[in-house]
């Protein structure tokens, strides 16, 4: 008996839809079967469609380098410089 197994995206190891309409529509069967509410998006690492859990406007946004925090020091008695 054979298994159909999806593809997998290498990079967010989540499984890839070709379309929109593929990808809704399977978000809305799981939402039914399971009680869950999923989204979708389109990967532009892979140029396919993904489910996923989280709110769309709350996802992983890229920042750039220059703009992200620097991590802080965690020595003991370490205090931050004002400027």
């Amino acid at each position: 008996m054979h298994v159909f197994t999806p593809k997998r995206c290498a990079t967010a190891n989540k499984v890839m839809y070709r379309s929109q309409q593929t990808a809704q529509s399977e978000a809305n069967r799981l939402s039914i079967e399971r009680n869950v509410d999923l989204w979708i998006y389109h990967c532009e690492y892979c140029n396919t469609w993904h489910l996923t859990s989280h709110l769309p406007q709350t996802a992983w946004t890229k920042v750039p380098l220059n703009q992200q925090l620097k991590p802080h020091s965690r020595k003991r008695g370490y205090k931050p410089r004002r400027r």
